[in-house]
């Protein structure tokens, strides 16, 4: 009785839930990595006005660091904290601009695990069938970085960065 049959069936006028589809693991994409996934560096939020959320944060009393240009990955970036980064669009062709389209408000973006060897990792990531989204680059930590398409990581977005050895 009610909706949810409706729904179900997908009734003329009642909204699907539309659910991702996730590529199947493989046998080679569960086999053994050749590298160790470290310790989670830091979780970056997507905001549409970098002041105002910076702003925000220093209310909180998080300590909030200068915002930096980085323009080859379009974004300005900030860390409240040392595990929390603030990313705003620097520009039209910004994926964060393409992402606060979707989401207007801001959210989460990614989350970054340190690797000791960022180029390896890559290798051996995409040589196990994982889609890497760009060759590594220097990151606001000016160490590399790579990321892995959210459809290899179930919907989250992974930076992987290279650990620094503090």
């Amino acid at each position: 009785p009610g909706m949810l049959p409706a729904l179900r069936r997908g009734a003329r006028g009642a909204r699907r839930r539309r659910t991702a589809v996730l590529p199947p693991p493989t046998r080679r994409r569960l086999a053994t990595p050749s590298f160790q996934l470290g310790r989670l560096n830091h979780v970056a939020l997507a905001v549409p006005d970098l002041a105002a959320a910076t702003a925000t944060w220093a209310a909180l009393g998080a300590t909030v660091s200068p915002p930096q240009a980085m323009p080859a990955h379009g974004v300005t970036a900030c860390f409240v904290g040392e595990q929390l980064e603030l990313l705003e669009p620097l520009g039209a062709e910004s994926p964060i601009a393409a992402f606060l389209e979707r989401h207007p408000a801001g959210g989460l973006h990614h989350v970054c695990h340190e690797v000791s060897d960022v180029a390896a990792a890559a290798r051996d990531l995409e040589r196990r069938g994982f889609r890497i989204l760009a060759p590594p680059a220097l990151g606001a930590h000016g160490v590399p970085v790579v990321f892995l398409h959210p459809k290899a990581t179930h919907g989250t977005l992974l930076e992987l960065q290279e650990a620094s050895g503090d």
